[in-house]
């Protein structure tokens, strides 16, 4: 079966040295030993295939089985690393639980990142996923930022093209055009003993599951809200609705840093951020707008990358959104395909009645409110990071 691979621009070639040069810009005080040469590397055609015999019934799109996000296809990839002899042959087996020591690096200390991408059925019948040597070249700064082991990204890039192979057919039906599924690769440190220290063990796995389609902010239909968590009185969390409300964060919470890893896509980036988000539905709103400094500098909105659309004083209309030189954002997918896309089509006035600027810099919530005020506001919209 042919899978199909959406591309803006044409793969860079990856190489040990472009490996190297990745992990030497991502942080270069990591001390850790990454000399690919010396050891087994992440080898996808060395990948064994263990059938799953009992296949589970695959669920109606948007079921309430989709609303859970724990319903997952039949397999999943596995690989291990070690320190002393690199990657293990990577194995395509049956979805299902594997067990880790208490003492695991990654329940006491963070060390874990992911990816976050989607394979879709298409009208024509065919397979794609979305650029997905970014995220497997995302995933590489990310494991490296947090001294989890290198590996070339082609090669995470061909084992989830085999898990797309093999249960894209019967998860995705033709019957069912336009659906999707979820794509999690993941690496989590594993070797046990507690004590701060670079991972000597760790074990990346490709999951895909069902996940609902959220076209439009709306509550789990089959899950009763709690109306206890509404404290507005309105009905604003409670029904589907156009657009969505971000609560400005406050000063004592800050999601990401200059000098952090909001760059990198690791679990300790996620679960802090919790109570400001619980804090937000509570008061009817649907996500956070993160805020970063005395000057509330705009960063992100939630786990997305965000965007206005607004008219300078001398009224040029223009795209703005947040840089990623200090890497305090995500560098997300859809962010870099949004701009690539803005940049080639809205820009020439022989095309479209008005050019748009796009622009990447550091902007601010008084901007935005001026903006408001004096009528040049246009839009606002968030785009997810992967």
């Amino acid at each position: 079966m042919a899978l199909s691979t959406i591309e803006l621009k044409p793969t860079i070639q990856v190489t040990k040295q472009s490996i190297k040069d990745i992990i030497v810009e991502t942080d270069s005080a990591i001390a850790v030993d990454r000399d690919l040469s010396n050891k087994q590397e992440l080898d996808a055609s060395k990948l064994i295939v263990i059938p799953n015999t009992s296949l589970k019934p695959v669920p109606e799109p948007n079921s309430a089985e989709h609303w859970t996000s724990n319903v997952c296809t039949d397999h999943m990839i596995t690989c291990t690393w070690t320190a002393s002899s690199g990657w293990q042959s990577p194995r395509l087996v049956p979805y299902g639980p594997f067990s880790i020591m208490p003492t695991a690096s990654v329940l006491h200390y963070a060390t874990e990142c992911f990816e976050g991408l989607k394979f879709y059925r298409g009208y024509d019948g065919a397979l794609r996923l979305f650029r997905p040597d970014r995220n497997c070249n995302r995933m590489l700064r990310s494991a490296t930022r947090i001294s989890l082991p290198a590996f070339d990204p082609q090669e995470l890039q061909k084992l989830i093209k085999a898990l797309v192979s093999v249960d894209g057919e019967r998860w995705l039906p033709k019957s069912r055009p336009g659906n999707f599924l979820y794509l999690r690769p993941t690496m989590i440190a594993t070797a046990p003993g507690l004590g701060v220290k670079v991972p000597q063990e760790a074990l990346l796995y490709v999951i895909a599951c069902c996940l609902p389609t959220l076209d439009e902010p709306q509550r789990n239909p089959f899950v009763e809200m709690d109306q206890s968590i509404n404290t507005t009185g309105t009905d604003s969390v409670k029904t589907s609705r156009h657009g969505m409300k971000l609560f400005a964060s406050r000063h004592n919470m800050v999601r990401a840093w200059p000098g952090g890893f909001g760059f990198a896509k690791v679990g300790a980036n996620y679960g802090p951020s919790l109570l400001a988000q619980a804090e937000a539905k509570s008061l009817g709103y649907d996500q956070v707008l993160w805020l970063l400094g005395p000057d509330c500098e705009i960063t992100e909105a939630g786990a997305s990358n965000f965007f206005v659309v607004w008219r300078t004083r001398q009224g040029q209309l223009q795209l703005v959104t947040a840089p990623l030189d200090d890497q305090v954002i995500l560098d997300g997918v859809t962010r870099r395909s949004v701009l690539e896309l803005a940049r080639e089509r809205l820009g020439d006035t022989r095309e479209i009645p008005e050019a748009v600027d796009v622009v990447e810099r550091k902007f601010y919530m008084d901007e935005v409110v001026e903006a408001g005020k004096e009528g040049r506001l246009v839009e606002a919209f968030v785009v997810g990071t992967a």
